[in-house]
Formats: structure tokens, C-alpha cells, sequence
């Protein structure tokens, strides 16, 4: 496939309260559930075809992609490598902290009791690949340290721009695989 769409799930209570989630399954706010159904709209709107939407198993995501189900009619399948980061000692402190923010730097850190970058951009890698050799039209809903692996699939990035890099809750990106 030459492109594919990344949204982002929508509102959490996390998220209000400047808390990294990572692995912890949290759900949406009435807010998320809102954004949700928005963005379902919106890729209608937009026109976006797609013949499958790739879901993280957690509850954050898969609410939103059964949102935009609803409202598109994509067909939703659970894609178990689109689970969020564990971060694991840095598992419900703060997003902007100075420590997180220095820790996402270092590539082969688990955190203590998580996930390092390198094994989360293996599993992503691997995804996206199959994406670009498969047929499938996809949307893929996930989240926000998924869409920093992503992009770096797609450009050169400083550590610090990795570091910062983000996206909002419920934004549509759309990637194009380099011929």
C-alpha cells in the first residue's frame, strides 16, 4: 500500500490530568467519547477510504476505533503491536516531566519495568512494513508514543524532536511510503 492514516484516541482522564498512560488501560472521557465520533465524521467528510482500521487492544483506542466505525463503516480489527508503550517506572507521572522527557532520549532504557524505544520501533517497523508490502487500505488508532515511532519511520529526527514529538487527541495524519 502506498499511505495509510494515523489517528490518535481521544480524551482521557489521564490526559486532563497530564498523566502518562502508557500500558495502563484508560478510558475515554465524555469529551473523548465526543472527539471520537467527531473524527469518524470527519474522515467521512474527508473521504477517506479505507478497507480495515488497526486497533491498539487498549480501551482508549479501541473505543475510538469502534466510534469511527460507527459512523464510516470501516470494519475494526484488534492489532496487538499497536498497544501504547510501557513505560514503566514513568507509568502515571507527569507528561511534561523533565526526567520522562530526558529518559525517551535514551533508546535502549526499559524503564525500569517497561518497554524500551528499540523494541517498540521493532514491532512498529515490522507493522509498517507489512503495511507498505500488504494490500489493505488501513486507519490505524493508537496513540501518542506509537505516532513518535511512526515518524520516525518517515524522517530524520533529532533526539530532541523524538522527545517532544506528539500529537493531539483525535488528529488525523496521513503517511506516504517512500517509493
Amino acid at each position: 500500500m502506498e499511505y495509510f492514516y494515523f489517528v490518535r484516541h481521544g480524551e482521557t482522564v489521564w490526559n486532563v490530568e497530564n498523566k502518562i498512560c502508557g500500558a495502563t488501560d484508560i478510558e475515554l472521557t465524555k469529551r473523548g467519547h465526543e472527539q471520537a465520533l467527531e473524527v469518524g465524521k470527519k474522515i467521512r467528510e474527508m473521504g477517506i477510504e479505507a478497507d480495515v482500521i488497526l486497533t491498539s487492544p487498549l480501551v482508549r483506542a479501541s473505543e475510538t476505533a469502534c466510534h469511527i466505525s460507527e459512523i464510516t463503516g470501516i470494519p475494526v480489527k484488534t492489532e496487538p503491536r499497536l498497544i501504547e508503550q510501557n513505560f514503566g517506572i514513568f507509568e502515571s507521572t507527569p507528561r511534561n516531566g523533565a526526567e520522562f522527557h530526558e529518559a525517551k532520549k535514551v533508546i535502549a532504557s526499559r524503564y525500569g519495568t517497561g518497554e524500551s524505544m528499540l523494541q517498540l520501533a521493532q514491532r512498529i517497523y515490522n507493522l509498517l512494513d507489512e503495511i507498505k508490502e500488504g494490500d489493505q487500505r488501513c486507519i490505524l488508532v493508537a496513540h501518542n508514543g506509537i505516532v513518535r515511532i511512526v515518524e520516525s519511520y518517515f524522517r530524520e529526527m533529532s533526539n530532541e524532536e523524538f522527545s517532544s514529538f506528539g500529537i493531539d487527541n483525535c488528529e488525523v495524519r496521513r503517511y506516504v511510503f517512500p517509493e
